[in-house]
């Protein structure tokens, strides 16, 4: 009688069944996720290994300190204060020109390059190291973005004027061998992960969901009025996220 009771509790219905198979795979699911996240950066943490013969790859165009205010009182601390918000723009000549439509034609206009804008969760931030007597310096804005039709609050410098552009040949010193075995097995790796189906249970385990479905239907009709009648060409858009496409140091 007791084996008897003992193999009844040991039998699932049908339910608890498909249940522990799905929590199966998505525990399966998970440790792969997991297991990419140490290959990228097994890969990232490869050491770099020296050229012999050391060539130049285009130009980098950079901020450095004008000489006027390096003299000053203030250089050093103008010095420190662009090691955070400098930026770094790569090109094949020294011209830094960009192609843009004008009137049917194409023609060359020069690349626009500013310092870095500071965002709020680089504001407090310790970690970024932003003094009080460097805050003075910024100045709180909110822009209005009409292809995500969302708004984006930043710091921006207000006395741009202190730095100016210096451009310097790109020369490659060092390169990273790639490793075959690690290759492969990124590759596998990201081959199951960009699976459709693994997709969607990656965002709905791991990324979280996202807000009741009522919420992709409210909208603000200002908001959407203003992005209905602001035209923008394709290649505006291509020139807006290329302009906004610069490295930070």
């Amino acid at each position: 009688m007791e084996k008897d009771n003992l193999l009844f509790f040991r039998l699932r219905n049908l339910r608890s069944r498909k249940r522990i198979i799905k929590r199966d795979v998505e525990k399966q699911i998970r440790k792969k996720y997991k297991y990419s996240d140490q290959l990228w950066e097994m890969r990232r943490n490869i050491p770099l290994v020296p050229l012999e013969k050391p060539y130049q790859r285009g130009f980098v165009r950079f901020f450095v300190v004008r000489d006027d205010v390096k003299r000053s009182k203030d250089g050093v601390f103008f010095g420190e204060l662009l090691k955070k918000i400098n930026t770094e723009m790569y090109s094949p000549d020294r011209k830094f020109l960009k192609k843009k439509r004008k009137r049917g034609r194409k023609i060359y206009v020069p690349k626009e390059q500013r310092v870095a804008n500071i965002y709020p969760w680089e504001w407090d931030n310790p970690k970024f190291g932003l003094t009080e007597k460097e805050k003075q310096y910024f100045v709180m804005k909110d822009h209005y973005c009409p292809i995500r039709r969302s708004r984006k609050v930043y710091y921006e410098f207000t006395e741009p004027g202190r730095f100016v552009l210096r451009v310097k040949p790109n020369i490659i010193t060092h390169y990273k061998p790639l490793q075959s075995d690690l290759e492969k097995e990124i590759d596998e790796t990201d081959s199951f992960l960009n699976r459709y189906k693994v997709q969607g249970i990656i965002h709905k385990t791991i990324y979280g969901k996202s807000g009741p479905w009522k919420k992709k239907y409210i909208c603000d009709r200002m908001k959407s009025l203003k992005a209905f009648h602001y035209t923008i060409s394709a290649t505006a858009v291509a020139d807006l996220l290329e302009d906004e496409n610069i490295l930070r140091i």
